[in-house]
């Protein structure tokens, strides 16, 4: 059986996210004490025991779900390591996917994505912004939305598509209000203001790419033992090179999730979806996009023994 790794991205961290899966697995509990290690701070507190206001934030939420994702690979990789066929990440999903396949090293990949997380939150207290979700069908395509709510009322763009009929927009606030009357006019069954800390990949976070190519420049990114599938193209990264200037123009370009998914669908049909560290959420969208989808989520010690029952 086929596996494709799916790694989680900010909003799915919560307080004791690998607590458990670090206390009945050696490897996974080795990976967050290198982590610590590396970061200098215990970050295995911050995800065992919280608080829950001080893991959001971005600095502190992005460095936690790579580490939680690490440490989940870590604990079955002996189990699927021959049976990868693809990996993917949303968003700080992608980092975690790429040290999955061999191209991160974790205690250089944990630093990387604490620093990620420091420029988001920087920026976004210098460019204030926002983002929100829009739900349902829309009879008007949410890019013509954004244009028109960028034109009445300030700058906002498609930020995450994440399936049919749920995409994040992001801008600034003007432009985000905007446009949810406008999705709500166009048939969108509900918009929903997110708990963000800046304008995610949108034009707003251009000054991150300056400060997040330097930190990129410094780490080793090799070419990965299995195809990653990125956010930006959608399609397979099987270069270091090519990596290393998609996870920077990430940071301002749209997260194409579902064409992301299909195009792994198509390339390995009937493969198992194995979604590694807190929540499922990619596992839910998968299912959505891929209709029959085999889909299981492992963050906690009872779903790797449910993993193992699956692949037989």
């Amino acid at each position: 059986m086929n596996v494709i790794l799916l790694f989680p991205g900010q909003g799915s961290q919560k307080q004791g996210m690998g607590k458990d899966l670090a206390a009945a697995f050696p490897a996974a509990r080795e990976a967050f004490r290198r982590i610590d290690d590396a970061l200098g701070f215990a970050l295995s507190s911050l995800c065992f025991d919280g608080p829950q206001d001080e893991l959001t934030l971005t600095k502190n939420a992005q460095p936690a779900l790579y580490a939680h994702g690490a440490a989940a690979w870590a604990a079955v990789r002996d189990m699927l390591a021959n049976r990868v066929v693809a990996a993917a990440g949303h968003s700080l999903g992608e980092f975690t996917a790429y040290h999955a396949a061999g191209s991160l090293e974790l205690e250089s990949g944990a630093t990387l994505v604490r620093k990620r997380g420091e420029i988001m939150f920087d920026i976004g207290s210098e460019r204030p912004g926002t983002m929100a979700a829009i739900l349902g069908h829309l009879n008007t395509p949410i890019d013509e939305l954004c244009k028109q709510a960028s034109r009445e009322a300030g700058l906002v763009v498609p930020a995450n598509y994440n399936n049919d009929e749920q995409v994040v927009v992001s801008g600034e606030v003007a432009g985000v209000e905007r446009v949810m009357e406008l999705a709500k006019a166009a048939g969108a069954k509900r918009s929903l203001r997110l708990a963000v800390s800046g304008a995610f990949h949108s034009p707003l976070m251009e000054p991150t790419e300056i400060a997040f190519s330097g930190a990129l420049r410094a780490t080793e990114l090799t070419d990965p033992e299995f195809p990653v599938y990125t956010n930006v193209t959608a399609d397979a990264c099987t270069s270091g090179d090519e990596a290393r200037a998609l996870v920077l123009r990430q940071l301002t370009s749209p997260v194409r999730w579902s064409a992301e998914v299909r195009a792994m669908a198509a390339a390995h049909p009937d493969s198992l979806y194995v979604e590694l560290g807190p929540g499922r959420v990619l596992g839910g969208l998968v299912s959505h996009l891929v209709p029959g989808a085999r889909t299981i989520a492992v963050g906690a010690p009872a779903d790797v023994d449910k993993l193992a029952e699956a692949l037989g």
